[in-house]
Parts: C-alpha cells; structure tokens; sequence
C-alpha cells in the first residue's frame, strides 16, 4: 500500500467530514420542505377521520371503507409519476433546460390518462367490490358517495404531483409544503361547511351566520368527498399557476408552451416511473393485508396495532422525505456528470437517513408512551400499542435504509430492481414469514400472535434494505467504471 504521511490523512480526513457537512446540509434544506408537505398530506386523512367521525359512525365507517379503495391506487399513480423527478433533475445538472419543458407536458398526458382512469375505475368498481367485501347495507350507499365525491378530484390530484415532481426535480422543494398546506386548510374548512352543513355554521358562529348559509345541507360522507376533491383543485390550480409565474422557474420555461403525447418521452417516464408505482403499492398492501390478517385476534389487537402503526409512519415520514429529496441530489450530480460526487451524496444521504432512524427511535422509546395516550384510553390497548413501539425500535434502520437507498435508485433511474425487490421482501418475507410466526404451525410451535407479524415486518423491510444496498453499491460502481473508459 502507498504510504500517506499522517499530516495529509488528517488534512484529506477534514475536507472529507468537511463536505460531509455540506452535503448534509444540502440535503436537509431539500427534505424539510417536502416532510412537511407529507405531513400536511397525512394531515387531510386525519381531519377526514375526525370531522366525519363527529357526523356519526356509520359516515366515518363510510369514509375508512371509501379512502381504503381509493388511496391505493392513488399512491400507484403518484409513484409511477415520480419518475419525473429524476428526469427533470438529470437535464437540470446536465443544464439542458430546454428539454424540461416537454418532459413536463409528457408527463402531465400520462397523469391526465392516470387520473380519469382511476376516477373511472373506481366508480364502476366500488358497487361489486363493496358487495364482495359484505359491506353493511347501510354503510355502502354512503362510501358510494363518498367516492362520487373524491373521484372528481382525481385528475386534479394527479396533475398536481405532477408539477410537484417537476418542481422537486428544479431543487424548489418548498413549493411543495405551500401547497400541501393549502390543500389543508381547504379540506378542513370545506369539510365543516360540506359535512355538518348550515347547522354547524350555527353552531360554531352563532345565529347571525347568513341565510344562504344556513340552508346548506350536512351532507356526512358525502360532503368529506367533495371537500377532498376541491382540496385536490384548489392545489392543482394554485401549483399550476405558481409554476407558470414564479421565477424559480425561468431557467425550464424554453420550448414551445405546448406538446401533444410522445411516445419515447412517455416510455422513458413509465420505465422509470411505473417499477416505483408498483413498488408502492406493494409496501401498502403489505399493511392491508397484515391488518385483514389480525382482523379475527380482536378489537384489542386490531387498535394496539392501528395506534402503534399509525404513529410510526408519521415519524416515517423523515427518512420518506430524505429519500425523495436524495433523488433529486443524485439525478442533479449524474446530470452535470459528476459520477464520483453522485456516489458520495447517495451514500452520504443513507447515513442522514440512518442518524434520523436513531431519532426516530429515541422519541418511540421515550414520547411514545405518552403519543399512545392521545390516541386512546383504553389500558389494554395502550399496553400492547407501547409493546409494539419497542418491537417498531428494531425495524426503523432497516425502513430507513431501504427508503433512501429506493431514492437513491431512483436518481440513478435504476427502478426495476427496486419494484422486484419489494414484492420480494414484502408479499414474500414480510407476509409469508409475518403469518407463519402469527398463526404457528400445528404441532411444532405455537402462533406469536400480534408480535409474529410485526416480525415478519421487520424481516421484510431488513432483506429489502440489504438487497437494495447491494443494488446501489453495484450501480454506483458501474456509472464509474463506465465513464473513466478502458
């Protein structure tokens, strides 16, 4: 080995944790607003839970059976328009603005087929599914409604993440949170106008609220789907006209202001895009199905389980937004060809995500305690949800590997790959494993109930993280390899 004098170690030591440091920051500005974008996402599902919740039970039981038909599908379309990300961010570091412009109006055709398509599919499909599923008689006219109501807003939903992805991949992450933000403040009030009706405006401001106010009808269910759909407007057209005005985004404003469909260009995005799609539904059917498994262990179970998950995924949602923040660094560094520095902030951005696991588990093992008692009186339910948080301690590195590795991917446009590995890790390691420890086997061990599956939880995400870890060390590897030439 080549001897290095200990003075220019430490020299090459400091400038290495010196851009360490950089890049970290760097990285963190991206995130910060897209976490709380994602917050403000999950944040309109709570309000409708809650708001509907008040109505009665049967329009909140409405409302859980609808959104568990249409958020699925929603989540495969926005993953499949993610791949626009890491197009826009490659032609960005590459400086070739002109060819932003018409990747955009691409994608925006496919997210226009996606959000009919969806909102189509889910009005024909509801009926026999509902039937299938042996909804209650009384549940079903409602969640239908519901659905009438939200299936409007598809198209809109779509388009927009489309812009949003298009903004992310420009590096202008904030856009994102503003216009979360006012998607919330839309459902939220558009959801008590729309839900209790002119007698909540009575309620809640007194008799002088105005006539033609007061005659608005509660609409329950219902009226939570036309809330969700003009939140879903209302942040389209409020992105759509930002994007055209705000000078952030001059540099992509080259090329003609309208193209009709492509095929290469939309190939390029599906190829990209749809693995990413797919991979995403995976991980939410994985939950689905996990939580159709623990249906028969009781009401109990079933909350325990509900609480310690729900709380969990919020604190997710930071090495979610760091992944997605790391697809843009990466795809930025590849554009301007920097195939070395695009090496060093993946794997730098996977040890942001590892140091943001260590916090995530800190606030499980000391604040969890105390988020269980928001959610929940129950004594039995809190003990088993604070007993599932520890168990959630042990899988928070290996859901943190795996997502920002997946965004790394993905700024190197490598996605097939993580599409298998997913249903790999999850349909096969995290279900299979997951209902084999759950329900035993006859004559050879007893069932872990509860814990079993929450096991095979952490089995699924830990081989995910492993085989995608190996995948970006080999992808990464080869970028190099390839540009230094024979």
């Amino acid at each position: 080995a080549r001897f290095v004098p200990p003075g220019w170690a430490v020299l090459f030591t400091i400038r290495h944790a010196r851009l360490r440091r950089i890049e970290s920051a760097r990285l963190i500005r991206l995130a910060l607003p897209i976490v709380g974008a994602q917050l403000a996402q999950v944040g309109m599902g709570t309000v409708d839970v809650a708001m509907t919740g008040h109505a009665s039970a049967t329009d909140l039981a409405a409302v859980s059976i609808g959104s568990s038909l249409w958020l699925p599908l929603v989540l495969f379309m926005i993953g499949t328009l993610m791949g626009l990300t890491p197009i826009v961010a490659q032609h960005v570091g590459a400086r070739r603005f002109g060819q932003i412009r018409p990747a955009v109006h691409q994608a925006l055709w496919v997210a226009a087929v996606l959000g009919l398509a969806c909102a189509l599919g889910i009005r024909e499909l509801a009926k026999p599914l509902f039937a299938f599923m042996s909804v209650p008689e009384d549940v079903s006219p409602l969640a239908m409604r519901y659905l009438a109501g939200v299936a409007f807003g598809l198209p809109a939903i779509a388009l927009y993440e489309t812009l949003r992805f298009y903004s992310d991949g420009m590096g202008h992450t904030r856009a994102s949170l503003q216009f979360a933000l006012l998607g919330l403040a839309v459902n939220v009030v558009a959801n008590y106008v729309l839900i209790f009706g002119g007698d909540g405006l009575v309620s809640l401001f007194g008799a002088g609220v105005p006539e033609v106010l007061q005659a608005i009808p509660a609409r329950g269910a219902a009226g939570c789907g036309i809330a969700t759909a003009l939140s879903m407007w209302s942040m389209f057209l409020a992105m759509l006209l930002y994007t055209k005005l705000a000078p952030a985004y001059n540099r992509a404003r080259f090329g003609a202001a309208f193209s009709g469909p492509s095929l290469a260009p939309i190939a390029e995005l599906l190829r990209v895009g749809l693995p990413v799609g797919v991979a995403i539904f995976a991980e939410v059917s994985l939950f689905t199905l996990i939580a159709l498994f623990l249906a028969g262990y009781g009401e109990i179970v079933i909350a325990a389980h509900t609480v310690a998950l729900n709380f969990s995924s919020v604190l997710f949602m930071v090495p979610l937004s760091l992944g997605m923040a790391l697809t843009v660094r990466v795809g930025q560094a590849l554009g301007r060809g920097k195939l070395r520095h695009a090496r060093f902030v993946a794997f730098n951005g996977v040890l942001c995500a590892l140091a943001a696991a260590f916090v995530i588990d800190l606030i499980l093992v000391f604040a969890g305690p105390f988020a269980v008692s928001l959610y929940t009186s129950n004594d039995a339910v809190q003990r088993l949800a604070i007993e599932l948080l520890l168990i959630a301690t042990l899988y928070q590195f290996s859901d943190a590997l795996q997502v920002s590795i997946a965004g790394a991917l993905r700024g190197y446009k490598d996605t097939r790959i993580i599409m298998v590995v997913t249903l790999l890790s999850y349909w096969g390691v995290g279900v299979g494993l997951g209902n084999l420890l759950g329900r035993g086997v006859s004559g050879l061990f007893q069932g872990l109930g509860v814990y079993g599956y929450w096991i095979g939880l952490i089995a699924g995400l830990s081989v995910a993280a492993a085989l995608l870890g190996r995948r970006l060390v080999r992808t990464s590897q080869l970028r190099r390899f390839s540009a230094a030439g024979p």
